[in-house]
């Protein structure tokens, strides 16, 4: 079904950029930080953080930093079987879409391993990274056959998260995210995990977490100042929430790091 081209992973890469051209291959982007701005068609798609891309083979596409600002996302270039029809709509309708994963977390673990295996030798690679690919598809075939959800509800929670973006460093109290929505506390915890998989709390951490991923890897800060950086005053519970998002404490998750 799928014949991988190449798996790629985008950090933070200055001035980045690819010319307009109809492409030969279909490309599926997950972006994990900052912005990119896409020309598909003649028209300017914005992908932001948590977003993720299906540019159809034959789509005259360009792209390049939103604003001169890095960001970071995976690319994965694939063909397709074009004698019968995959049994994936998306797929086989050839068109450009623009994804929310409930799962985006599991996606970036699911890009990272594919990503290694494409660059690795070891046995029985292609059979691994098909796998993973057809997985990623899978995924987002599912979140498109969801019930659509009640746009007010929707916009509820994109408040919510859209706060927890801009104050995640902050003490956040579910109490305060229930005023935004003037709903109750209860009501607004279920409401954010029905759209977005997961508690706002868990949220926070989530973003917190990859904050600390990328100033370990681009800052000098210590681990201490990091922590106490992203709201975390007690250093051991930092790393409690550091292994339970990443699965390495901080030290190692650099180590894993400077191997790529």
């Amino acid at each position: 079904m799928f014949q991988l081209m190449s798996v790629n992973f985008d950090d933070y890469i200055p001035n980045w950029r690819t010319q307009l051209e109809t492409i030969a291959y279909n490309v599926l982007v997950v972006v994990r930080a900052g912005k990119v701005r896409y020309e598909i068609n003649g028209e300017e798609v914005i992908a932001e953080k948590e977003d993720v891309l299906f540019i159809p083979q034959s789509t005259r596409r360009s792209g390049g930093n939103w604003n001169d600002t890095p960001h970071q996302k995976h690319t994965i270039l694939f063909t397709l079987d074009r004698q019968e029809p995959t049994g994936i709509p998306f797929l086989d309708a050839g068109q450009f879409m623009k994804f929310n994963l409930t799962h985006i977390q599991y996606a970036y673990r699911r890009c990272e391993r594919l990503y290694e295996e494409m660059r690795g030798g070891k046995s029985y690679r292609t059979m691994i990274c098909q796998g993973i690919m057809q997985e990623l598809i899978g995924m987002l075939a599912r979140e498109l056959e969801k019930t659509e959800l009640a746009p007010s509800k929707r916009n509820y929670a994109d408040t919510i998260k859209s706060y927890l973006l801009e104050h995640y460093r902050e003490s956040i109290e579910i109490d305060a995210l229930a005023r935004l929505i003037h709903r109750s506390p209860s009501y607004a915890a279920a409401l954010f995990k029905e759209v977005h998989g997961q508690s706002p709390i868990r949220y926070m951490h989530q973003l917190r977490v990859q904050e600390a991923c990328s100033l370990l890897i681009h800052s000098d800060m210590s681990i201490t100042h990091i922590a106490d950086y992203l709201g975390y005053y007690d250093t051991s519970y930092f790393y409690r929430m550091f292994k339970k998002h990443t699965g390495f404490s901080p030290s190692d998750y650099v180590q894993q790091h400077n191997l790529l």
